[in-house]
């Protein structure tokens, strides 16, 4: 039986009696419903993903991913259950990650939490649980297009044990190395977007180019803005959840993590929308939900630090260094295709280094109870020096971790992460799957008499090929140049693709 009582507020009473006199912990139904309520916020984020990505590629790959988000949420579920919250915040492990104090989640009841007495550890690990979930989803968006199902699993379970669990460590567990040295990063700047981002490049790296990269095969526009729009909207809903949560109490400091949440992504849609019209002289909608994303991702590590008019600057910020930052992928010419790591790493390190700047104390101390230095708003200037020493420290952990994974699983037979090249024309979707996002299309292209659709075709004026993603070359009067026989392939190979892009 456990130990509770109610007060005559309603409030929660846990006696903990291994003390003498034994403590009472306070836990206030309204802090437990608002972080139930986030954690169903956060929740709709990764279908979210899911959608997201799909829409950014071709319809041959467009179920896979959405696969992918639910299969991950399940994954990591377990995988949470089973050791996962244990490695992050187990109360006895150190600086780096936790023991197996709370395996199969023994003991994580009534217990004051990690993250804050205000609420019972169940509470904060289920909270905890869709942060676990969404990272590795938005990690293995790398995948598109040419990956494996079957070995994303394994590779989902192992990178969250291996990879997300100890950077969250040494983040958010009291114990954790980046805890105690001071670094502030209030939702998940580096355990998030910086891990994922850089997973997800090292991924890319790893699985190699896709057939027909850097030829007019690949310059194809999203096949689906709309799914891009609903993936955008469940991101940014659950974002307040995700943000406004992480103040783990519904008080004034989960109110203003909304509200620069809110701010910043408005901010830095807008601004990557008007830096893609200075290109075409469009208005983008995957633009704007492209700028939105970054927006959110570096305002996530500050969002309980930083004042309104400083998510202006995160969002601007975003917007425009996120935005150039997809060029990488044609200087370094590694095949990034849903452009996850100038969103989410590039972006997330921008969060970091901006904390670091402009957190201050009085913004942290609106939940009554909270006290920090500040960044160098409040002079505190060695705050930046913590900031950038974790995200360089999770950058390189996340990629060096993460390619020793995928290399370790390539030479274990069945595990091996890459797509056959037939696979990759037939499309994901049929080939590992056999299922499509959209069995109609066949029908009615058939009853269409001659009309000849592709969607694997982009028209940019004379801007170049561009590879998929989210953004064009950012050069003009350039003209790509490449063998028929690269681009067209075989006959068969040609009359297969028609019928399936």
């Amino acid at each position: 039986m456990v130990n509770i009582t109610y007060d005559d507020s309603g409030s929660i009473d846990w006696s903990d009696g291994r003390t003498d006199p034994p403590t009472t912990w306070v836990y206030n139904p309204g802090d437990i419903a608002w972080v139930l309520a986030s954690t169903a916020l956060v929740w709709i984020m990764i279908p979210g993903v899911g959608f997201f990505y799909s829409g950014l590629l071709r319809r041959k790959n467009a179920l896979s991913m959405i696969w992918a988000s639910m299969m991950t949420l399940a994954v990591v579920s377990f995988q949470w259950f089973f050791w996962g919250y244990s490695l992050a915040f187990s109360d006895t492990g150190n600086a780096y990650i936790g023991d197996l104090r709370y395996f199969g989640l023994k003991g994580v009841l009534e217990k004051p939490s990690a993250g804050s007495n205000k609420i019972p550890s169940i509470v904060f690990c289920v909270f905890q649980l869709m942060f676990a979930a969404i990272t590795p989803m938005l990690a293995i968006g790398a995948i598109a297009e040419r990956g494996r199902l079957g070995p994303i699993m394994v590779f989902v379970f192992v990178w969250s044990t291996i990879v997300y669990d100890p950077i969250a460590c040494w983040t958010w567990n009291p114990t954790g190395w980046s805890f105690v040295l001071g670094g502030l990063d209030f939702a998940g700047g580096t355990p998030v977007h910086i891990s994922s981002g850089t997973a997800a490049l090292a991924i890319s790296i790893y699985l190699g180019k896709r057939r027909g990269y850097g030829t007019e095969r690949l310059a194809y526009k999203p096949h689906n803005t709309t799914y891009v729009v609903l993936g955008t909207v469940f991101l940014w809903f659950g974002w307040f959840g995700f943000n406004g949560g992480s103040a783990l109490a519904a008080n004034m400091r989960a109110v203003q993590a909304c509200i620069v949440t809110n701010l910043a992504a408005s901010v830095g849609g807008l601004t990557w929308m008007l830096w893609d019209y200075r290109l075409e002289r469009k208005w983008s909608a995957v633009g704007f939900c492209s700028g939105a994303i970054a927006g959110l991702v570096a305002i996530t590590p500050a969002s309980g630090y930083v004042g309104s008019p400083a998510a202006v600057l995160f969002g601007v910020m975003a917007g425009t260094l996120c935005n150039f930052a997809t060029q990488l992928k044609f200087i370094f010419g590694y095949d990034d295709c849903l452009d996850i790591f100038a969103s989410h790493a590039i972006g997330g390190v921008i969060g970091n280094v901006l904390t670091g700047l402009f957190a201050q104390a009085s913004v942290a101390g609106f939940d009554g109870f909270t006290i920090i230095p500040g960044g160098w708003l409040d002079h505190h200037y060695i705050q930046l020096g913590y900031q950038v020493a974790d995200s360089v420290a999770g950058m390189s952990y996340s990629f060096v971790m993460t390619t020793i994974i995928l290399w370790i699983m390539h030479f274990i037979p069945g595990l091996r992460l890459r797509a056959t090249e037939e696979a990759e024309i037939l499309g994901i979707d049929d080939a590992e799957m056999g299922e499509f996002a959209y069995d109609y299309v066949g029908i009615d292209l058939g009853a269409g008499g001659g009309h000849e659709f592709r969607d694997d075709t982009h028209s940019h004026g004379v801007l170049p090929p561009a590879a998929g993603g989210r953004e064009p070359r950012h050069a003009s009067k350039v003209h790509a140049h490449a063998d028929a026989s690269s681009v067209d392939g075989s006959d068969s190979v040609e009359k297969r693709e028609a019928g399936h892009v």
